[in-house]
């Protein structure tokens, strides 16, 4: 079930997301493989982040998105971003075990003052 995130991401700031991974026992693992997808509401990937390998994961990551990853698009843009992973594991249940995994989390308009 996704996780919807307490904090707000700043439109164009920096944002970090903290992904842990544990096994059917409840302890840390270190996935196999592991790539992450930042979506809209409506499944639109955002800024061509779809798939993003990261090499040699361990058992906490950090996915740091940062300036046109927290671009509000338009009139339409309600803000609401989908961070899906997708990962394989090992663990005593078996090899190359499937996990996937969201998160949702807000991004704060910024109000332009002149």
């Amino acid at each position: 079930m996704p996780v919807t995130l307490s904090t707000h991401a700043v439109e164009e700031s920096t944002y970090i997301i903290t992904a842990a991974f544990t096994d059917e026992d409840d302890n840390a693992v270190s996935p196999n493989t592991l790539t992450w997808t930042l979506t809209d509401t409506g499944g639109n990937v955002i800024n061509d982040r779809q798939a993003e390998n990261v090499d040699s994961p361990s058992s906490s990551e950090d996915i740091v998105l940062s300036g046109d990853d927290l671009q509000i698009t338009g009139d339409s843009d309600n803000g609401r971003r989908i961070l899906t992973v997708e990962a394989t594991y090992d663990s005593n249940a078996g090899s190359d075990l499937p996990l996937k995994d969201s998160c949702k989390f807000q991004i704060d308009d910024l109000l332009v003052i002149s």
